[in-house]
């Protein structure tokens, strides 16, 4: 059955982030539809779907990918901004981020070594922080 799966897939688009964005707004828009009994709602989320599975099961690759990529480049700055928030809260557990005052260089110290002095990297201004 798997290899059938495979074998059906072959040379077809598949799910890409694209695909992803647009299920998960056609599922939003259904539940929505199910609490207002909104018709044109529905009618909405369907649409959504239906689009999702011609992108899935579409043989033009290269038209898919391309919208694929206009929507990983409209989107850059808010996947960027979400992902540098991520990796500020892991590094929180075993860094301190500090700004430079004079040109407000963020700098990354490790936690767990009382006061020190810390150089920026950008304009060697010395200040003295709690690590």
């Amino acid at each position: 059955m798997k290899e059938k799966l495979m074998r059906f897939m072959y040379g077809r688009n598949g799910v890409d982030s694209l695909g992803k964005f647009v299920l998960v707004i056609s599922i939003i828009v259904m539940l929505l539809a199910g609490w207002t009994d909104s018709l044109i709602l529905s009618y909405l989320s369907w649409i959504g779907i239906i689009y999702l599975y011609f992108r899935m099961f579409s043989r033009n690759i290269y038209k898919r990918s391309s919208e694929n990529q206009w929507y990983l480049n409209k989107t850059y700055k808010i996947r960027t901004f979400f992902y540098r928030q991520k990796n500020l809260l892991l590094q929180r557990k075993t860094h301190h981020i500090y700004k430079c005052p004079t040109c407000r260089q963020k700098i990354r110290v490790p936690r767990g070594k009382g006061r020190i002095e810390i150089r920026c990297p950008k304009c060697n201004t010395r200040f003295i922080k709690k690590s």
